[in-house]
C-alpha cells in the first residue's frame, strides 16, 4: 500500500510538470501565431531623408504589407546613432520594436568607444541584413590626377594634403585612413559637421580628397564638380560604371561599406525573429523596393539571421585593426 501511494504521488508530480511544461510551450507558440496583434516601432538612429531613413521607410512599408499591422519609423539621431542604439537594446524583447543598425553604430563603435553602453553582438538579435552603400574617393574636378596611383604621386609633392569626413569616426573617416595608408602619403583629416559642408569643402577645394556614399557624390560628379578616381566595393557601381575599384587599381586593402541590418533585443523569441526575417527578405525582393533603394545607390542584400550576425562578427575584428592605426578615441 506504501509502494502505490508513493507511485501515485510521483505520477500526480510528473503530471504537473508535464503540464507546466505544455503551458510554457504553448504560449510560446501561441505568441508566435498571433504576433503581431499591435503596430511595431522601427527606431532610427539618423534623420528623416538621409539615406538611413529610406532604408527604414522602405522596410517598414513591406513589413507593415506582410504583417497587417502598422509600422512606425521613430528617428532618433544623435551620437552618430548610439543614441538609437542604446535606448533599443534595453526595449522589450517582445518583437515590437526592432533597430536599424549600421556599420557605424554596430561593427566600429565598439573600437572607438570605451563605454559603449550597448554590446552589438550580445544586447541584439540579427534579422536581415538589408543593403549596402559603397563609397567613391573624390577630389575636385581641377585636380590633375586621373586615378590612385595618379592622386599617390601627386600627393606625395605636396606640403599639406587635407582629407573631408562627414564626422570622426565614421566610415568615411577609417576610409581615409585605409587608402592613405594603401598609397603611403600622409593626409590630415578635417571632420565636418554635416554633409552638405564636406561637399562644399571638397568641391571648393579646401580639402583635397573624401570618401562619399555613391548616391551623395555620384550628382556632383555627373555635373563635373568633383572628379571621382575610386569606389570601394568589390565591383564597380552602376551608378559611376566608369569608375574603377580599388582593388582594380592595385589597392585591394581599401574596400569596404556601409552596410544596414535589421535587428531586435537580444531574447526576443526565435519564431518572432523567424517572422520578421522572412518578411523582410520577401519585401526586399519586391520590384518596388529593389528601384528605391537602388536608385539611392544602394546594393540589396536581402538574406537572413546568420548572413548578417555572420557580417557584425566578422567586421568588428576588422574595423579593429583600422582605428587603432589612427590612434583615433571617440570624445565619451
Amino acid at each position: 500500500m506504501y509502494k502505490q501511494g508513493l507511485w501515485r504521488r510521483a505520477g500526480r508530480l510528473l503530471g504537473g510538470a508535464a503540464l507546466v511544461l505544455l503551458t510554457v510551450v504553448g504560449a510560446g507558440s501561441a505568441h508566435a501565431q498571433g504576433y503581431p496583434t499591435r503596430p511595431l516601432r522601427l527606431v532610427v538612429g539618423f534623420p528623416g531623408g538621409t539615406g538611413p531613413d529610406l532604408v527604414a521607410r522602405v522596410v517598414a512599408q513591406k513589413l507593415q504589407e506582410a504583417l497587417g499591422q502598422g509600422v512606425v519609423v521613430d528617428n532618433k539621431p544623435g551620437a552618430a546613432g548610439l543614441i538609437a542604439a542604446r535606448e533599443a537594446a534595453k526595449a522589450a524583447p517582445d518583437g515590437y520594436t526592432i533597430f536599424l543598425g549600421e556599420v557605424g553604430g554596430m561593427a566600429i563603435a565598439p573600437s572607438t568607444y570605451s563605454r559603449l553602453g550597448f554590446d552589438p553582438v550580445n544586447d541584439f538579435a540579427p534579422i536581415s541584413h538589408l543593403v549596402t552603400s559603397d563609397f567613391a574617393f573624390v577630389v575636385p574636378a581641377s585636380l590633375p590626377p586621373k586615378n590612385l596611383k595618379e592622386y599617390a604621386d601627386w600627393a606625395k609633392a605636396q606640403k599639406n594634403v587635407f582629407m573631408g569626413t562627414f564626422g570622426a569616426g565614421t566610415p568615411g573617416h577609417f576610409g581615409i585612413a585605409m587608402v592613405t595608408d594603401a598609397m603611403q602619403i600622409k593626409s590630415e583629416a578635417v571632420h565636418y559637421k554635416n554633409t552638405g559642408d564636406a561637399i562644399n569643402g571638397i568641391i571648393t577645394g579646401d580639402t583635397q580628397g573624401m570618401f562619399g556614399t555613391l548616391a551623395l557624390v555620384a550628382p556632383h560628379v555627373k555635373a563635373g564638380k568633383l572628379k571621382a578616381l575610386a569606389t570601394s566595393g568589390s565591383t564597380r557601381s552602376a551608378m559611376l560604371p566608369d569608375v574603377p575599384t580599388a582593388q582594380e587599381q592595385g589597392y585591394p586593402a581599401v574596400e569596404f561599406g556601409a552596410w544596414f541590418g535589421l535587428y531586435a533585443p537580444a531574447k526576443t523569441p526565435a519564431e518572432v525573429l523567424e517572422t520578421l526575417s522572412r518578411a523582410t527578405m520577401n519585401g526586399l525582393k519586391a520590384q518596388d523596393a529593389r528601384e528605391r533603394l537602388q536608385g539611392a545607390g544602394f546594393r540589396i542584400a536581402g538574406s537572413g539571421r546568420q548572413e548578417l550576425d555572420r557580417l557584425l562578427r566578422e567586421d568588428i575584428p576588422r574595423w579593429e585593426k583600422v582605428v587603432k592605426s589612427t590612434g583615433f578615441k571617440a570624445q565619451e
